[in-house]
């Protein structure tokens, strides 16, 4: 049974060489969602999440909603343990399969079928059981004789339809996926969409950061909005 817990979790980072100039600060609050901690010669702290609090298990489906700066993206990573907390406690049980921005976890110098294989073995998969996986991938993908190919002459959309494949062939207790549907075409995104409904419908813990919130409907049955690192939990039915 999967569970992801974060008590009272902060994250912070340093940003170095960076004069406390007033348009080097509000560039810095533009970009990060406005918190920026002390300064202490030519470094500023930034506070990404503000100590943070919540519980998912089992069942849960959420959506993060967020305008750009305000977390989500440093959340998803922690939850997966990318990122580790600066303060707090994260209570994590299961596996973990994550689809970030494009070519995370890719060597764009291999070709499609070895990535296939290096990042189900990341994934913790046997050589065997990620052998086994590659023809439902290779169908998902639909990326043909590209899969011979090296990832870096991939359109992004090609290289999501493979990160996507991926991720979801292996049935992982927790999913994080990150924005993924600006990415693709209109057919990919609705074979996507409907992969990911049938993986809902199994799973343990779903997360997705999105700004289309007629999706998060369809898909999520929570939804957590950051603001400037904080953390709060919305109505999904009163979601505009």
């Amino acid at each position: 049974m999967a569970t992801l817990i974060f008590e009272n979790v902060t994250v912070t980072y340093p940003i170095y060489n960076a004069h406390s100039q007033s348009l080097r600060n509000q560039l810095v609050r533009i970009g990060t969602g406005g918190r920026i901690g002390g300064q202490t010669g030519t470094i500023v702290t930034i506070t990404a999440l503000n100590n943070i609090s919540f519980a998912l298990h089992s069942g849960d489906a959420v959506g993060l909603v967020g305008h750009n700066g305000a977390g989500k993206s440093t959340l998803l990573r922690t939850m997966a343990g990318i990122y580790a907390a600066t303060a707090g406690n994260i209570q994590r049980s299961g596996s973990v399969a994550t689809v970030f921005e494009l070519g995370a976890g890719m060597d764009p110098e291999l070709s499609g079928y070895e990535n296939i294989l290096r990042m189900l073995l990341l994934m913790g998969n046997s050589l065997a059981d990620a052998k086994a996986k590659v023809p439902d991938i290779e169908d998902f993908s639909e990326l043909g004789d590209f899969l011979v190919l090296p990832v870096r002459t991939y359109s992004s959309g090609m290289t999501m339809r493979l990160m996507f494949a991926v991720a979801t062939s292996v049935r992982p207790d927790i999913l994080l996926i990150d924005e993924m549907f600006g990415t693709g075409d209109d057919l990919f995104q609705k074979k996507a969409e409907a992969r990911m409904q049938d993986w809902i419908a199994g799973s343990d813990i779903f997360v997705f950061a999105s700004h289309d919130r007629s999706l998060i409907k369809r898909l999520c049955n929570r939804v957590l909005r950051l603001e400037h690192g904080d953390v709060y939990e919305d109505d999904i039915d009163r979601l505009p």
